[in-house]
């Protein structure tokens, strides 16, 4: 079928919003046009659950307009390289860097930060998963990797592991998992470097970083350092989590790192054996945390005995069980966090202050 560029065509799908967001295509500059001049689609975040809703979307728009559409429609995911902090450039063969971050331990970080990584995945992204929490790696066993090591690449790199889909490198496939990482700081920042600068990645539109938790010197170093497209935080509802949370948010915030949003974990306990729903941790903390400091609630998820035991398999819930309620809402947290780095400032440099010294 030959087609042409048809303006009230192309006007009618810019307006088409993204199901689940309130990003159109036109915003997202997600509208092009092939060589004969029909419409074709290239999202900018990861979103493939979505598609099918996205394409009645503007199927319904072209009908109204009278406008032809190529059958089938081509979707696809087209991610770009998004801005990182000032002085930083984006690492060859990672397109974007996305940290998962808390303020404490103890609150779910790295299990999030897994199955975050393989939601991204499941939404049609190409992703790896760095475990940057130096002292306590969780990653190896979180992907069932424990007991592999990665094999060298060449004399000066190592190839990655793979599990379910996704690259993943830790200091846990280096050292025993029993050892205890006896390092001062200057070491820890140094083999997370080497860890990330020093692996043989592919071709990523994602690098999903579980950084360690707190917000000390090595956290600080670690944001300026690595060039972080985004971040999201991960808290429980209790205050002493949120005081903890904010600090997180706001470290990220000093060094010009967008926070794409709030993770509320554990926010209800669900009893296996009778199903009753407990707020053990309070209520809305998250959604407040996020109100206060100006950015969106990404997801609650519960405090469940199938998430822990998919934690502990290796096999997290995103794999172990995809069409389950966990699943669906790390899917809904990845999809929300990829739409706020898609509409978010790509240049934040004018965050630093730009000093100018003049002849008096």
């Amino acid at each position: 079928m030959t087609t042409t560029y048809d303006p009230s065509l192309a006007a009618a799908l810019g307006d088409v919003t993204v199901p689940g967001t309130d990003l159109t295509l036109a915003a997202l500059n997600a509208l092009r046009y092939d060589d004969s001049g029909a419409p074709i689609i290239r999202l900018p975040f990861p979103c493939r659950s979505l598609w099918f809703e996205l394409e009645r979307a503007v199927k319904e728009a072209a009908a109204a307009c009278g406008g032809v559409l190529p059958e089938p429609l081509d979707i696809a995911l087209d991610m770009p390289v998004f801005g990182v902090q000032r002085r930083l450039k984006p690492l060859p063969g990672l397109r974007n860097i996305i940290a998962v971050a808390s303020g404490k331990g103890g609150v779910g970080k790295s299990t999030t930060a897994a199955n975050v990584a393989l939601a991204l995945a499941a939404e049609g992204a190409r992703v790896g998963l760095l475990d940057a929490d130096i002292y306590g790696p969780s990653m190896p066993r979180l992907m069932g990797l424990v007991g592999a090591a990665p094999e060298a690449a060449d004399e000066k790199t190592l190839k990655p592991l793979v599990a379910h889909g996704v690259e993943v490198m830790s200091i846990g496939f280096l050292v025993d998992e029993a050892a205890p990482t006896v390092w001062r700081g200057p070491m820890v920042t140094s083999a997370l470097n080497q860890l990330l600068r020093q692996t043989r990645w592919g071709d990523l539109d994602v690098l999903v970083v579980d950084m360690p938790p707190g917000t000390g010197d090595i956290q600080l170093t670690l944001s300026q350092t690595v060039p972080v497209a985004g971040a999201v935080i991960v808290t429980t509802p209790q205050d002493l989590a949120l005081t903890d949370a904010r600090k997180g948010l706001e470290m990220f915030r000093k060094v010009s790192v967008p926070v794409l949003g709030i993770v509320e974990n554990m926010s209800v306990y669900v009893c296996p054996a009778c199903g009753d729903v407990t707020s053990l941790f309070g209520e809305g903390g998250g959604e407040r945390l996020a109100a206060e400091a100006g950015t969106q609630l990404l997801g609650e998820l519960p405090l469940a005995m199938d998430i822990r035991e998919a934690a502990d398999s290796g096999r997290p819930s995103v794999v172990s069980d995809p069409d389950g309620a966990a699943a669906r809402a790390y899917r809904t947290v990845a999809i929300a966090a990829g739409a706020a780095l898609a509409a978010g400032r790509r240049d934040s440099s004018h965050v630093f202050p730009e000093i100018v010294v003049e002849d008096t």
